[in-house]
């Protein structure tokens, strides 16, 4: 997700899970076969699908990796069985971390991310103890004016538009409707950075400098495993502090 969103640092820095071109792809498959086999192989009716879709295609996935998912999904084509688990704990300052897991080995993914808590400062918590903090939530990230922005969105059905600085929106919607509203606001002609399902926090966390180093080398640690899908965080960094720490993470 881009710099300029609030909410950036929610899924912490795309562009280093960028950098690690077939592990981010493989990550997108398995959303997308999540999605499939959860919600039938069409996008045109599965919004989930739709928006993995989505993100795969803004990641330059190619086509036939896009449709194999599906396939694998649907049982068209045989794949391994992926389940979806979720961890919960805290990182230094005392930062929730929501970490989603698609995995087709429960002990090894367990396993993974209890050791990287534990090596990297973090404490992994008990199912329940962040993930109420959380509200999953469409998000997009647009530019243009903000009437235009107002009206275009809401119309399609967003629940809400915020103001995140240099000319840059972010637009709220209820999962299911991150498609529709997306859609609109291109055929609007607006820019649109991103769109993806996300999960919000209800409240943030201020981090320090100190504290911020090692809470996103964690971070960092937990994006790496395969296993991990995406990490929610509630923390919130002063930009300057955000810009020195990123150069030497």
């Amino acid at each position: 997700m881009a710099g300029h969103s609030k909410w950036a640092n929610i899924k912490h820095r795309k562009g280093r899970q960028d950098a690690a071109r077939g592990k981010l792809f493989g990550k997108l498959a398995k959303a997308i076969e999540i999605a499939a086999r959860e919600g039938g192989g069409n996008p045109d009716f599965n919004p989930t699908l739709a928006t993995a879709v989505f993100k795969a295609k803004s990641a330059s996935m190619p086509n036939d990796n896009i449709d194999r998912a599906i396939k694998r999904g649907t049982g068209e084509v045989a794949g391994a069985h992926y389940e979806e688990i979720w961890y919960e704990g805290y990182g230094p300052g005392g930062v929730a971390l929501f970490v989603q897991i698609l995995t087709d080995n429960r002990n090894r993914a367990a396993s993974d991310v209890r050791s990287t808590f534990t090596r990297s400062g973090g404490n992994l918590g008990e199912p329940g103890s962040v993930g109420y903090l959380f509200t999953q939530r469409g998000l997009i990230d647009v530019k243009g004016l903000e009437d235009e922005i107002m009206i275009t969105a809401l119309d399609a059905g967003a629940e809400d538009v915020r103001d995140s600085g240099d000319g840059w929106f972010e637009v709220i919607t209820s999962p299911g409707e991150v498609q529709k509203v997306r859609a609109a606001l291109d055929e609007a002609g607006l820019e649109v950075d991103s769109a993806d399902v996300t999960q919000l926090p209800s409240s943030t966390v201020a981090v320090g400098e100190t504290e911020a180093r090692k809470l996103l080398r964690l971070i960092d640690a937990l994006d790496d495993l395969d296993d991990v899908q995406a990490v929610f965080s509630n923390y919130d960094i002063d930009d300057d502090v955000m810009e020195r720490v990123l150069e030497e993470v």
